[in-house]
């Protein structure tokens, strides 16, 4: 059964939203590549996660003005079948690579707080690449379906089905749509888990070091959380009313509500473009510093503080070498 779905509300909030989160996200990605490609050398395994990371973001970034554009014409696609099938590939590879890379590096930062001695830690940049073209591989095969999709009509252009409709089966989108969330959510909560338990079993809580990772995971965390689980659990309950649904009043009437929802949340999805610079700006204190030069805002005091403590360390050591020379003479 086909509803009608009344999309005043998306076609007057959802632009404004699509192009803020597509000016932060350029902006925020656009500075991240550069620093990854010009600044930040030389470059760890952690490094090739975190670029592709900021490239996911940035495919991210071709396609929101076309769907800005879809919203501001009135839901009216005008750029074809290709152009909608190619524009929803791009949409949906994003969250796919940025779920999947922001669970590798999740593990990566497992790797070397609970098992800092295992081979995983001195692994090369050219098979850490190798690993990254290997998500990006499965990435592409997982969301290639998308080109096969047939539409309603030339004009509109959704990949989600979301009458509540007894008939409503789960596509291979929707299902891979689910998978590459509560996978890598799975993952990302067992590493997190685990890191405090080992933090806090060797009472390292108060070192500088240690709590710097306890901030970078917990940034994966909620950005994780706040981008994706809202369209998730939204899509989970179109799915589940979908079986309960009777009269056609009640479907009609359910799948306009959840509609207009799932829409709304699906563009938190795009947010994690904008926020994901974030995780590169807590990633290494490199890149910290890089970023706040290029902002011209004050040298990070922690960094500082560290800097100097290590100065100072490295001061007495050499006096107290120069003394005990010096004894040794006398």
């Amino acid at each position: 059964m086909l509803c009608n779905v009344n999309g005043t509300i998306l076609i007057s909030v959802l632009p404004p939203v699509i192009l803020t989160e597509f000016a932060f996200g350029f902006l925020g990605n656009g500075l991240a590549l550069w620093i990854f490609c010009f600044h930040l050398r030389p470059w760890k395994s952690s490094t090739v996660f975190l670029f592709n990371l900021a490239m996911a973001d940035f495919l991210l970034n071709v396609a929101l003005p076309l769907r800005a554009s879809y919203y501001f014409s009135g839901l009216n696609w005008k750029f074809g079948l290709t152009g909608c099938n190619a524009c929803l590939f791009m949409l949906a590879m994003n969250r796919s690579g940025s779920t999947f890379f922001l669970m590798i590096i999740a593990v990566d930062r497992y790797m070397h707080v609970v098992h800092p001695h295992h081979p995983f830690n001195s692994l090369s940049v050219k098979k850490a690449s190798v690993g990254a073209l290997g998500i990006w591989f499965i990435t592409i095969l997982v969301d290639a379906p998308i080109f096969a999709l047939q539409h309603r009509n030339t004009t509109y252009c959704e990949s989600f089905n979301t009458d509540v409709d007894p008939q409503h089966g789960l596509t291979w989108h929707e299902f891979m749509f689910l998978c590459s969330f509560f996978i890598p959510l799975l993952v990302i909560l067992y590493c997190t888990v685990h890191i405090v338990v080992q933090l806090r079993r060797r009472q390292l809580a108060q070192n500088a070091k240690i709590r710097k990772a306890l901030y970078f995971i917990t940034v994966v965390v909620v950005i994780f959380f706040i981008c994706f689980l809202p369209s998730n659990i939204t899509l989970l309950i179109i799915w589940i009313r979908s079986k309960k649904a009777s009269s056609a009043t009640q479907v009609c009437r359910a799948s306009e509500e959840l509609a207009i929802t799932f829409y709304v949340v699906i563009t938190l999805t795009y947010l994690n473009s904008a926020l994901d610079p974030l995780v590169y700006y807590f990633s290494s204190p490199v890149f910290k510093d890089i970023c706040r030069k290029v902002l011209r805002l004050s040298p990070d005091e922690n960094t500082d503080g560290a800097e100097k403590k290590t100065r100072e360390t490295g001061s007495q050591s050499l006096i107290f070498s120069c003394i005990k020379v010096s004894s040794s003479l006398s």
